[in-house]
């Protein structure tokens, strides 16, 4: 029997394939399956991308060198020709292996994003079609008369965006062709799911690395048999293997955590991009708060948008009122006390809001102005007072408080800064008389935690909902009156060029929260700096008038949307390694690159250690994307690190962190 040779990859940062043999094959497909192979001495898994009934001449091994393959572990295909494709193009553009890119199209457990959530406009879920208003009307003919290429629906929350989705995807299932929808987070996945079931049918499939291996790959599998054509699920859902891709639907455009933080470090809408393109059919993308690249492409004409701007279930915009913390020595401010007094005398309930877990952000000595940081990160640790220790939100590391100062002795130490945990014990002292619940990653400790505590507050057995930014969108809830803000200002002053963007959106899907049913809805926004720009136009829900102040903000800087990044981490054990390793490499991509592309840095990191890894950056920007990845495709390709030191490749960073 002629022996069969596959070429395969494998879900590590190498960048080449590995040849292995099977001596007997079977008269089957192996491309797209998985197998068991030794690579060196140790026992991996790997993907079969290609196969040859014979070697190419100048092969570098002799046929009796080459290691048998030890098993096949699918007995049908799991990826076919378009996803081995995808991965090959991943594999170039976000400079990883296509090993790497196949795995990400079936990741065994690891989560897509932090915290859970309940899905954006809740209410407009249906089993049945609904009638449209006049404006959803518009917006479903305009994505079915598309053909292909890129429609905003752009709606205030409430506005019904869903049921325009859910329409537009049945169109296309009637004219046989499939639809993959995607939420930003899997706990948001479980709404959506129920939504389209009831609609759908057992033509629904869900897709996202919370499942289990096994329910994913049966849920893969009836995908790829045709079974499922309508698929829903958070960033990983992209990949989905639909036969015949008619729409793409991508909800919440704006939230980062459609972009993966670990290599590959795609970003599911250029994923959906490039499936539209090959497919040539639509994509659609919809929120409230677009992302600043998509009101560029919206206001430069580059993609058409449909505005929804009614609020269908009879509610108003809220009334938005901004109070200083100037001088204040609480959290909660008298008129922030005042309106939630206000809301429980007239039996409604109200959500405060806080970015911000634990009880105090940081220790410090008043003597010498020490303050504790994370052994292992260059971040300030927070002290959680119900569980006695002070901890890290980015590595977990965790100490006992200490009585004294650790660099002087001093005993004239305290804590500044508040969390969730420390608003829950104000408002507690504050309202005796109402029932609080507080909805943080430390607080949901079951399976079930955060429905059965959404169910309690949509009951009304509630007062007070308090928590992160899991309350911070689609909680939909007739009687919420009052929304609260803790602090504007916690993610606002971060160094990192999106932070007024995601500020600004994240206000506003906290209002969306109050006055959804009637127009007595109330917001009151706490912050240090009431006269930062990014906090009045949230006021006044300037979104023009924010949008354009920011984008003459990128312009000038040269930051996206005017420009492409390129971003390489380095990182080490030894801090000499790191900043050797960024500065040598900036020194050889102001070789490789010309004008009008640029090179930053080095520099540390904004966080320059994480989980004991020292980090160092340079950053690739220009007009053009192609050059700066070529140019960092180069040297990746011969540049030989030192074993002690790792570099993290990023096409269009989210984050400068």
């Amino acid at each position: 029997m002629t022996p069969l040779w596959l070429e395969v990859t494998f879900s590590l940062p190498l960048r080449q394939s590995f040849t292995y043999v099977i001596k007997e094959p079977e008269d089957r497909e192996y491309v797209g399956c998985r197998v068991e192979v030794f690579l060196g001495r140790r026992k991996t898994t790997g993907f079969v991308v290609a196969t040859m009934r014979e070697l190419p001449s100048g092969f570098p091994l002799k046929s009796d060198e080459i290691k048998e393959v030890r098993r096949v572990i699918d007995r049908d295909p799991i990826f076919g020709a378009g996803e081995v494709e995808l991965a090959k193009w991943m594999a170039t553009f976000y400079l990883c292996s296509a090993g790497e890119a196949l795995a990400a199209m079936l990741p065994s457990g690891r989560r897509e994003s932090e915290g859970q959530g309940i899905s954006e406009d809740e209410a407009d879920f249906s089993a049945s079609r609904t009638d449209l208003s006049d404006e959803q009307r518009d917006a479903v003919g305009g994505i079915s008369s598309a053909g292909s290429g890129a429609i905003y629906i752009h709606g205030v929350t409430g506005s019904g965006k869903t049921e325009v989705f859910l329409q537009a995807a049945e169109r296309v299932l009637d004219a046989g062709k499939d639809v993959i929808y995607l939420v930003p987070e899997i706990a948001l996945t479980h709404q959506v799911e129920e939504a389209i079931t009831r609609r759908f049918g057992t033509a629904a499939a869900v897709l996202h690395s919370g499942l289990t291996p096994s329910r994913r790959l049966t849920e893969w599998m009836r995908v790829r048999r045709g079974e499922a054509r309508i698929v829903v699920g958070a960033r990983s859902a992209v990949f989905a293997p639909v036969a015949n891709l008619g729409l793409v639907i991508i909800d919440e455009e704006h939230d980062p955590s459609y972009k993966s933080g670990t290599s590959p470090r795609y970003h599911a809408r250029q994923l959906a991009m490039r499936r539209c393109a090959i497919a040539a059919c639509p994509l659609v993308m919809g929120s409230a708060t677009p992302s600043l690249e998509a009101w560029h492409q919206i206001k430069t004409g580059a993609m058409r948008c449909f505005r929804l701007t009614k609020r269908l279930s009879g509610g108003a915009p809220p009334e938005i009122r901004v109070v200083s913390l100037a001088g204040s020595a609480r959290a909660i401010s008298d008129e922030l006390l005042a309106e939630m007094r206000d809301a429980k005398s007239a039996g409604r309930q109200s959500i405060i809001f806080l970015n911000r877990r634990g009880f105090t952000h940081f220790f410090r000595c008043n003597t010498c102005g020490y303050e504790l940081l994370c052994r292992n990160c260059s971040v300030p640790v927070t002290w959680h007072r119900s569980q006695g220790v002070m901890k890290c939100h980015y590595c977990g590391w965790q100490s006992k408080p200490p009585a004294s100062c650790p660099e002087c002795g001093s005993l004239d130490v305290g804590y500044a800064g508040f969390g969730t945990e420390y608003l829950e014990e104000e408002i507690a002292a504050a309202f005796p008389d109402c029932s609080i619940r507080r909805i943080d990653t430390d607080s949901l400790t079951g399976k079930d935690s955060l429905k059965d505590a959404l169910a309690e507050f949509r009951e009304g057995k509630t007062d007070i909902l308090l928590g992160t930014q899991m309350v911070a969108k689609g909680l939909n809830f007739p009687g919420v009156r009052l929304v609260g803000i803790a602090l504007a200002d916690t993610g606002l002053h971060m160094p990192d060029f999106r932070a007024a963007e995601r500020t600004f959106a994240l206000i506003l899907q906290v209002a969306g929260r109050a006055g959804r049913f009637f127009p007595d809805g109330r917001v009151l926004v706490q912050t240090w700096n009431p006269a930062n720009p990014v906090i009045r136009f949230a006021q006044t829900g300037d979104i023009e008038g924010f949008y354009a102040y920011e984008l003459a903000q990128r312009a000038e800087l040269g930051f996206p949307p005017f420009s492409r990044l390129v971003r390489l981490v380095f990182r080490s054990k030894s801090a000499k390694q790191a900043e050797a390793g960024a500065e040598g490499a900036a020194a050889i991509f102001r070789e490789l690159l010309r004008e009008p592309s640029e090179v930053m840095g080095p520099a540390e990191c904004p966080i320059s250690l994480m989980s004991g890894n020292h980090r160092h950056q340079v950053i690739l920007k220009g007009p053009r994307l192609a050059p700066l990845v070529a140019a960092a495709g180069a040297f990746r390709d011969d540049y030989k690190p030192n074993p002690a030191l790792y570099v993290e490749y990023d096409v269009d960073p989210q984050s400068l962190l």
